[in-house]
């Protein structure tokens, strides 16, 4: 099949705003026109597309008004925090925070109206924000806005969030934690890494009791072990769920090089990741509708590397020559120790949730 218009990528011009106070992580935020102007370069087909910031009448189908009012109060305030001295308050923080959710909201009404199969907003995947708080650098959640958006607008029934960055997904969890909404995340656990959350035992509650799966691994697992979650836990979870459409998380930041995680996925990794979601996109009653967001990734040249592996392994392009590659002979292995634990926890995970 031609990669003809199956993926549109998604920018707004805000998305290069701060994100962060931590100064040293400031350089972050260049991914986003990186990955733009590498896309544009690269012999992919893909139509790009610059969306209107999320309004109010948005942004209250998850998050209640007087937060959002709050948010805007404190950007024209244009000092302190959002949160616990990671999210700064400044003019513009708004309007960017708005922008992603405004991205991700374009690309799966794309996507439902049959425009595209596939889109990608960079600027989303706002996985840390709580109905009524920010966290880590997530202001609003533009996952469960895109949610509610579909169930309400498009008669979606059974969505998915799939969640790969290497922090726990716990803004997302917290919103539908109550709901028969499958949502999953794979990220780095040990009960202190930020946020601290995302143990195996979250598993849901009430209408929502085993619609959350969690795979909490330790530092230092590689691509082995991660994919044996994906292909013997996660996609088995996620093809009896049969999800109608299918939202993915795609931070990189479980990449070796990254400054704030310690897991060690490849490039190459993230495009075997790719593959097995653009499949069961494919497979189940998603019918290939697949909505890709950012997150995580806080070394500019691995975040865009892993994201153009990624692109071009949904668009069917696994053989295009990128000008970068990850070189086995200095990726960081995974820990032997830590490997073993991260089996064990696959094989907790697997009975737990009954797909042996």
């Amino acid at each position: 099949m031609s990669a003809d218009g199956r993926l549109a990528f998604i920018y707004h011009e805000r998305y290069g705003g701060r994100g962060t106070a931590h100064h040293r992580l400031s350089e972050s935020w260049s991914r986003y026109r990186a990955i733009r102007d590498l896309l544009r370069e690269l012999p992919l087909p893909i139509p790009h597309y610059r969306q209107a910031v999320a309004s109010d009448t948005d942004l209250r189908r998850v998050h209640p008004q007087s937060y959002i009012d709050w948010v805007r109060q404190m950007d024209l305030r244009d000092d302190g925090f959002l949160d616990h001295r990671d999210t700064p308050a400044y003019r513009g923080i708004f309007h960017r925070a708005a922008a992603g959710v405004g991205g991700t909201l374009l690309g799966v009404r794309l996507i439902a109206d049959g425009v595209v199969p596939m889109a990608f907003n960079p600027g989303g995947g706002l996985h840390h924000a709580y109905r009524d708080a920010t966290r880590g650098f997530c202001v609003f959640n533009d996952l469960a806005v895109a949610v509610r958006w579909l169930m309400a607008e498009r008669g979606i029934q059974r969505p998915v969030i799939i969640d790969v960055d290497g922090h726990h997904g716990d803004g997302t969890e917290a919103i539908f934690y109550d709901e028969a909404i499958l949502t999953v995340s794979l990220h780095q656990y040990d009960g202190r890494f930020y946020p601290g959350t995302g143990a195996l035992t979250e598993t849901g509650r009430g209408a929502g009791a085993m619609c959350n799966l969690n795979v909490p691994l330790p530092r230092y697992t590689s691509g082995v072990p991660y994919l044996r979650a994906l292909e013997a836990w996660v996609l088995p979870v996620v093809r009896r769920y049969d999800p109608d459409f299918v939202i993915l998380q795609f931070g990189v930041d479980a990449h070796w090089q990254d400054r704030l995680v310690s897991l060690r996925l490849t490039a190459q990794d993230f495009g075997a990741i790719m593959a097995r979601f653009v499949a069961v996109a494919r497979e189940t009653s998603a019918k290939g509708r697949l909505m890709i967001t950012g997150g995580g990734g806080y070394t500019p040249q691995a975040v865009v590397r892993s994201w153009a592996v990624a692109m071009a392994t949904a668009l069917d392009r696994s053989d295009l020559a990128l000008p970068f590659h990850d070189d086995p002979t200095t990726a960081k292995q995974g820990d032997p120790q830590r490997e073993a634990q991260a089996h064990h926890v696959i094989d907790e995970g697997i009975a737990l949730w009954q797909v042996a």
